[in-house]
């Protein structure tokens, strides 16, 4: 899933400095297709993370949450003791995300 976010930035980066008019050949459309398909198939979830208490904990919560097959993306609010992830639902859950979390040290929850 990792490989896919830099063939999404690129067609972006394609359509818009041509808009869909650069989509001009059927392979271009499939290709344009499959990149909606693919982001459209991610979900993301916010996470309530406990035991944050200094400046390297949110290193080893997005380390642990990043290894989790299917996650496309971790960014974590310190401040707010908070994670948002993106990822595969197809590939991994919401609880399993979590779970690498709570075995790293820092119990995790969706929020909600």
């Amino acid at each position: 899933m990792k490989k896919r976010l830099p063939i999404i930035l690129a067609a972006i980066a394609v359509l818009s400095a041509g808009g869909l008019s650069a989509l001009n050949t059927p392979g271009q459309a499939r290709a344009q297709n499959a990149i909606q398909e693919a982001a459209a198939q991610e979900q993301t979830s916010t996470f309530a993370i406990q035991n944050m208490t200094c400046a390297t904990c949110p290193i080893t919560v997005r380390t642990a949450m990043e290894r989790v097959e299917g996650v496309t993306s971790v960014e974590i609010d310190f401040n707010a003791k908070t994670a948002a992830v993106i990822f595969d639902p197809s590939a991994t859950s919401a609880e399993e995300i979590a779970a690498a979390s709570t075995n790293a040290g820092y119990p995790a929850k969706p929020a909600g």
